[in-house]
């Protein structure tokens, strides 16, 4: 079995464990968008990822303008589109949060995180497979919850009876991607990716690190976020 063929059997099973998960309030929605984006996520993993890899960048999981419109780890429409040269249909949630709809490839909001990470990359690596013969970009959790205001809520913030069992599922599905690409580094974009990765992977033989999130929330990302990055990766001894 290739790969990528591994990689999608592990994904397949991440996203029937976290099917039957239920999140009480404030949570009001909750989208998979390895359920109706799953061809385009499938996409990507059958394109970039059947190759072991040096590096797995690891984010937390997926923004409402990101991977929940594309399915695409920091999948921000147009670089998914234009750089990934990625497209497929994506359908809808079950229950969509009137706020927060689905348009797929569509959608005219910006993911301004994946902007910067994939922009960052494609600056980089011109042909997205030089980057991809030794790195990949992954999500910890697939989910994306919602506030009835339709205020985004991260996994951090969930109850320990909701969080536990979601993060054991996710935990799996990290250590089985590390089984998979023998990274040398599993490097969290931001402090949660990088905790989560430490506790999940703390009897595996891999160099875990982490590197400023590129959330505009995150006043240091707005200053210099490239910078930042580039010194935090020297220091690590990656270089993407």
């Amino acid at each position: 079995m290739s790969h990528a063929d591994r990689v999608r059997a592990a994904t397949v099973r991440l996203r029937s464990d976290v099917a039957p998960l239920r999140f009480a309030a404030p949570v009001s929605h909750v989208y998979n968008p390895l359920e109706y984006a799953a061809r385009a996520h499938f996409a990507y993993i059958r394109r970039f990822g059947d190759s072991p890899k040096r590096a797995l960048f690891l984010g937390m999981n997926p923004g409402p303008f990101g991977m929940a419109q594309t399915g695409i780890p920091f999948g921000e429409v147009a670089l998914v589109r234009d750089y990934l040269g990625i497209r497929a249909p994506i359908g809808r949630p079950a229950a969509e949060h009137p706020k927060r709809p689905i348009e797929g490839f569509a959608c005219r909001r910006s993911e301004v995180s994946g902007a910067r990470l994939w922009g960052a990359i494609a600056e980089r690596f011109p042909q997205p497979e030089k980057f991809f013969r030794a790195h990949f970009v992954a999500n910890y959790c697939p989910l994306v919850f919602m506030q009835a205001s339709g205020r985004n809520h991260t996994p951090d913030k969930l109850p320990a009876s909701e969080r536990e069992p979601l993060f054991a599922a996710c935990d799996r599905h990290l250590q089985a991607l590390v089984r998979i690409w023998r990274p040398r580094f599993v490097v969290g974009v931001g402090r949660f990716a990088e905790a989560r990765a430490r506790e999940a992977l703390a009897d595996v033989d891999v160099q875990i690190g982490g590197i400023l999130h590129p959330s505009p929330a995150n006043p240091r990302a707005n200053r210099d976020w490239i910078g930042t990055v580039s010194e935090e990766l020297a220091t690590l001894g990656v270089c993407p």
